[in-house]
């Protein structure tokens, strides 16, 4: 969301509202500004090069050589003592996950139009890196599905036997949706994202990530190369929205080389002492 100097300040609470609301779109389409950002660029292709092509391999080794034996390792389909991991898997799902970035960003929007001063530049400051969180899961979530119409790799077991080359492309059904896993997707997305925003998360997000990938093996919902895939897929698109944001100065600052780094944001201490006096200058 824009910053408070970067909006004019209706009187009226629905004024402001309108006037936030248009200001946060119209911020993540404005022209990219950041000096660096053909840095940046550069060295974002790098990594996806070098990403692509080592996971890439691996995914095919995976397929190969892994896939098959892994799924006849698992309990069986609806086996009663899994429910804790089909209780856990749907934290991956990526309409929840979006579902809650969008309320508390709406939720950040109703409340920042009531303040003025620090305290709804903080809001706006908060907003923006949850407009980042909510379009680098989007962006990576709609990838994945268009890859999956595209791969219409079979779920294990579809055809009745261990087959990891079992495909039909275009298919678009449900059983034909395996590669990539769209939990992983979704999972490694945020965890890129929420770690590039507040490093100190880093170890936290891939312990989520992981967990969300390992439920998807023992649930036989995906093959070992589909979550391996979906994690590519997360990374890559989070990269790509978080790229988007520093070129555009926004939630990130790209420095000497091309690297992206975060900005300082909102924190929980500023947060209370604004909370003292949120109507405040």
């Amino acid at each position: 969301m824009p910053t408070t100097s970067s909006v004019t300040v209706p009187q009226n609470y629905a004024s402001r509202l309108l006037a936030t609301f248009r200001a946060s779109l119209a911020q993540l389409v404005r022209a990219p500004s950041h000096s660096r950002r053909a840095e940046a660029r550069r060295r974002s292709a790098r990594h996806v090069l070098w990403l692509s092509a080592g996971i890439g391999v691996a995914i095919i080794a995976l397929m190969y050589w892994l896939d098959a034996a892994e799924i006849q390792m698992m309990p069986k389909r609806g086996t009663p003592s899994l429910w804790p991991l089909r209780i856990l898997t749907d934290f991956g799902k990526s309409a929840y996950v979006l579902w809650t970035l969008a309320g508390l960003l709406f939720a950040v929007l109703i409340v920042s139009a009531a303040f003025r001063g620090t305290a709804r530049s903080l809001l706006l400051g908060l907003g923006t890196r949850l407009q980042f969180l909510f379009l680098a899961v989007l962006v990576s979530v709609l990838t994945g599905e268009v890859l999956k119409w595209i791969v219409g790799r079979g779920r294990p077991f579809v055809g009745g036997e261990a087959n990891a080359f079992h495909f039909s492309h275009f298919d678009g059904s449900e059983a034909y949706q395996s590669l990539p896993s769209g939990h992983a997707i979704t999972a490694f997305a945020l965890a890129f994202a929420v770690s590039a925003l507040w490093p100190q998360l880093r170890i936290v997000m891939l312990v989520y990530a992981l967990l969300i990938a390992m439920t998807r093996l023992v649930l036989l919902a995906h093959h070992p190369s589909d979550v391996v895939a979906g994690a590519l897929v997360g990374v890559i698109g989070a990269m790509f929205v978080r790229h988007w944001f520093a070129a555009r100065r926004l939630a990130f600052a790209i420095g000497p080389g091309g690297t992206v780094l975060p900005l300082p944001g909102p924190s929980f201490e500023r947060f209370k002492r604004v909370a003292r006096n949120p109507f405040g200058p």
